[in-house]
This record gives structure tokens, C-alpha cells and sequence, in this order.
């Protein structure tokens, strides 16, 4: 029935003990739920224990796991290119790599294009973004801000708000710590007669993984299990895998990426950048953190300095160093989450807050034997995505439903009860809430995955691609020559047997290469 025909109905009809009721009843009708988005940056599935991987179990994700245990785990999940910058961009537009002009890092995002924060805020939402912003753009469509200075600094990092007048100034503390600070702030002085939207961006657990004081030494005894894979030699497979630079064996970086100071004295001209950054660290801590911080990797890099590791297994002593560093930092994330959580409970609005936990792509922790993202293949293309809101989505449920970042604008502005642009290319989440994860009517059969960088830091070559559920597409262009692999996830969970060549394979590849074909077109992908 129509609301402003019942409401003139019962004005006439009604005796006025009933008027309040009456109120009440359009109010509730009318109310719509708070939003927050947290993402972290590089936050791999493999480290949330909710997603029941060795690697969670010996450093536990509560906070997150409550999140997965009282909402929605997705299983797939994934990106539509796998660099942080591009990332977000397609958070802000529900809009392809190509469509929104952000393709790479750096410049690029095309600012004529709508953000779903200005969509909601011209609806009536108080907007909110926190930490890492990471694009070469003002925020757009925010009551307030309070942004990290390009990737920003784990410690004492720089801000800049509204109020700063386009400066950035350091505050004293750890990242995470301190954009959870303004959160919270964000969540405790809000005009409670609007709903919010906050986006919580967590600068971990990016590269180089720098702890938070309290925690440096937080795994410094645990050994992590080392993936089945590590000691992948990509035989199968073409160019670009054999060509990357981001194993950890041969690229991961003694004094940036490992924190072996010891070793700066020892650099060439071209290496001494690595001592710069840490050193550019270390100057943002008085001098007993400092020692602190010396003192604390000198005793994990014990063994390697006084000759204890052999040449053989050099590479799983730095991917143990790695993942521990790394690890210790999500513990802070994880922590910030829970006062999150604590601070919704306070106010009284958590049940009626939908709570997102994501990443802004996937990350290698060892497997293939490498870290850093990029690559179409399973560890890099997927990303976490955990939901918890109660009225929506009953407590344990999991989706495999496909989803991709291109729907957490459509989703945000479905829950919200703001019109969908029918130009974004993201499709709204909520049915598949509704569904207990199931997958709705008329729902996507594949996935479109594009990166545009071609070499760089990593030397990982352009490639695009398709995905189902069971099989995965993928065509390289790039340096690495031109030439296209195929992948049975269902036999072959790992990506270790390219079976583009296997007659057995003849329907599957065509098939996919039509479906590839199709979203070439439709999206007018201009280049492949």
C-alpha cells in the first residue's frame, strides 16, 4: 500500500492515541543501515583463520572470524585487477580497470566518473573515509576525511584532513592504530539522525611489513608450514612465470623487505634506497624505540648473520622472516577490528551496521615461491570477503557465489535504498545475503580479470582472462610474448598444469575463449 495514502487514511480514521504508533511504524520503515567498509591492503585469504588455512592456525584472526561467524564468508571473491590503486578506483565506481581510467598506479582516474559516497551522501548518508586513499584525486562525496600521504608510514605517519588545507601532518603512532583512532572518532561524533558510511582503509599489511612495536617479536619462535608449492618450477606454463620478479628467494630484499640492517654497510649504490627507507622508519621513533626496533630483528636474524643458514634453505629462512613480520602485522588489523566492533556495541548500532571485511586484492604467501600480487592466478585474484549484518544474513553462512569488487558499490547503494546507475557493471550483493549465499536467478557465470602494467617492479606481463568456478582463462600479452594458458581449478586447485594443449580440454577452451571474446566486446576492452 501506499505509505502517504495510509498515512492520510489513518489521520482521518484513527483516534490519536493511535498517531504515535503510527509514526513509529513509518520511522522504522524508513530506516536504513549504517556502512562500514574496512579493507586492508594485501590482506591474503590464506591468513584469516576463518577461511581455514595452516597458515591462520597458529596466528588467529578473531575479530575477523567473529565477523565470518556471526554474517558471511565468501569463498569467491575476487578482483578485477589486482593492484591496489586500480582497486579502489573500482570500489569508488563499480566501473572496470578501463572504464574509470585508473589501469595502473599512479594517475589515472578518470574524476568526471560519480563515487558511490557521493551517491549516498546526496541520499542523506554521512560519509566518512579513513587511512589509505591512494589515488591521485581528492576524496569526492565525503563529509570528512582523514588520509594517508600516498602509501603512507607504519609509524608516525602523515594525515591530511578538510582541515589541514591540502597539508599533511605527522601524528604520532602506528598506522593501524591510529586510522582505527579516527574511526572510531568518525563513528562516536557522527549526526546520529543520518545513517553513516565509513570506509576504514588499513595501510597494512602492505610491503615492507613493519609491526607495530608491541608486536615485533609477536611469532619471532614460531616456525609457519611451507606451502606445498614453494618449490614450484612452473614448467607448464609460459613466459611471464618464469620472467617475474617477486620470489622470494631471489628478489626479496635483505634490509627493506627483511630488516637485516646489518647489511647496509654491504649494499651497492643502486641498493642503497633500501637503507634510506628504513632508515626514514627508524627516524619516526624516539631513541629507545629505535634500539628497540634494532635489537628486535638482530635476534630474529641471529641464525643468518653468524652463518647458521645454508645456501639451500636460504629461501624458506626469508619466507619464514617474511610471513612472521607479516603475520604480526595483520594481528593489529585484527585488533582494530575488534574496536570496531566494541565501539558499535557501545553506541548500540551494531546489529543495525552492515560490517565489511575485505582486502584490496589477494597476496602470495609463498606459494609458487612468491610474495606481491598482480598475476590472474588464484592466490592473487582472489581477496577475503567476510559480511556480518544480522538482518540480512543468518550467523555461519557461505557463499560460493562469484562476486567481484565491481559489486560493493551497487551493493552499498541496494542496502541503502539509493537507485543503482545502470551504468555501473557491479551487481548488488544483497540477493545473495537474502539467499543465505546461494546463488540468485540470472546471476554472472564468469568473471573478467585485466592487468594493465606490463613489467614494472615485478616484471609481470599485461595479461586478461576469464573465470568460472571450475576454469580459468588466461591470455598474456605483454612482455612475456603473446600466448594463452588454461586451468582446471577443480583437478588441479594449485595452477601447476597449464592444460591449454590437452584435447581433452578442446570444448572448455573454446568455450572460454567466447565467453572472453564476449566481454571484450561488451565492455569495449580497447586494448588485449
Amino acid at each position: 500500500m501506499d505509505m502517504k495514502r495510509f498515512g492520510t487514511v489513518c489521520r482521518k480514521t484513527l483516534p490519536l492515541v493511535a498517531i504515535p504508533f503510527l509514526f513509529t511504524y513509518q520511522s522504522q520503515a524508513r530506516k536504513r543501515p549504517n556502512i562500514i567498509h574496512i579493507m586492508s591492503d594485501d590482506h591474503s585469504f590464506q591468513a584469516i583463520s576463518a577461511y581455514g588455512h595452516p597458515l591462520s592456525e597458529q596466528a588467529p584472526t578473531p575479530n575477523i572470524d567473529r565477523l565470518a561467524d556471526e554474517g558471511m564468508r565468501f569463498d569467491r571473491a575476487y578482483v578485477e585487477n589486482s593492484l591496489s590503486t586500480p582497486s579502489r578506483a573500482c570500489l569508488m565506481t563499480g566501473l572496470y580497470s578501463h572504464q574509470n581510467g585508473q589501469r595502473r598506479l599512479g594517475k589515472g582516474i578518470d574524476t568526471s566518473r560519480t563515487f558511490v559516497s557521493e551517491l549516498l551522501q546526496r541520499d542523506g548518508y554521512v560519509t566518512g573515509v579513513v587511512g589509505k586513499w591512494h589515488m591521485k584525486c581528492e576524496p569526492k562525496g565525503f563529509d570528512d576525511y582523514h588520509i594517508l600521504k600516498g602509501q603512507g608510514e607504519y609509524y608516525n605517519p602523515r594525515f591530511k584532513t578538510p582541515q589541514t588545507r591540502g597539508a599533511y601532518v605527522e601524528e604520532e603512532g602506528y598506522a593501524t592504530e591510529l586510522i582505527t583512532r579516527h574511526a572510531v572518532d568518525f563513528i562516536q561524533k557522527r549526526d546520529t539522525t543520518k545513517p553513516f558510511c565509513l570506509f576504514v582503509h588499513h595501510k597494512a599489511p602492505h610491503r615492507s611489513w613493519i609491526p607495530e612495536m608491541k608486536y615485533l617479536e609477536l611469532f619471532a619462535e614460531t616456525d609457519f608450514p611451507v606451502p606445498e608449492t614453494f618449490y614450484d618450477d612452473y614448467s607448464t606454463r609460459g613466459r611471464a612465470a618464469h620472467e617475474q620478479r617477486m620470489h622470494i628467494g631471489e628478489d626479496m630484499l635483505m634490509v627493506y623487505d627483511l630488516k637485516v640492517h646489518e647489511h647496509s654497510s654491504m649494499l651497492d649504490e643502486k641498493d642503497k634506497w633500501q637503507c634510506e627507507v628504513n632508515d626514514q622508519s627508524l627516524s619516526e621513533l624516539d631513541e629507545t624505540g629505535r634500539q628497540a626496533w634494532l635489537d628486535a630483528f638482530s635476534r630474529q636474524n641471529k641464525a643468518y648473520l653468524e652463518g647458521e643458514v645454508p645456501a639451500d634453505s636460504l629461501a624458506e629462512w626469508k619466507y619464514q622472516r617474511y610471513v612472521r613480520d607479516y603475520l604480526s602485522c595483520i594481528r593489529s588489523v585484527d585488533d582494530s577490528v575488534g574496536d570496531i566492533l566494541k565501539v558499535l556495541e557501545e553506541e548500540g548500532i551494531l546489529d543495525e551496521t552492515v560490517i565489511v571485511y575485505t582486502s584490496d586484492q589477494g597476496f602470495y604467501m609463498g606459494e609458487h615461491g612468491w610474495f606481491d600480487k598482480r598475476f590472474m592466478y588464484e592466490e592473487s585474484f582472489r581477496t577475503p570477503l567476510v559480511i556480518r549484518y544480522p538482518q540480512l544474513i543468518a550467523p555461519g553462512s557461505v557463499s560460493e557465489t562469484l562476486v567481484q569488487n565491481l559489486d560493493f558499490a551497487p551493493t552499498y547503494l541496494d542496502l541503502a535504498g539509493v537507485k543503482v546507475p545502470e551504468y555501473m557493471e557491479g551487481r548488488s550483493m544483497k540477493p545473495v545475503m537474502k539467499k543465505g549465499g546461494a546463488e540468485p536467478k540470472k546471476w554472472r557465470k564468469y568473471l573478467y580479470y585485466h592487468f594493465y602494467d606490463n613489467g614494472g617492479e615485478h616484471n609481470v606481463s599485461k595479461h586478461d582472462g576469464v573465470s568460472d568456478k571450475r576454469y580459468k582463462l588466461i591470455h598474456f600479452y605483454g612482455k612475456g610474448g603473446t600466448y594463452d594458458e588454461l586451468y582446471d581449478l577443480e583437478k588441479d586447485p594449485d595452477e601447476l598444469v597449464n592444460v591449454i594443449e590437452n584435447p581433452e580440454y578442446a570444448d572448455v577452451r573454446s568455450r572460454l575463449s567466447k565467453a572472453l571474446t564476449r566481454f571484450r566486446k561488451r565492455l569495449q576492452v580497447d586494448e588485449f
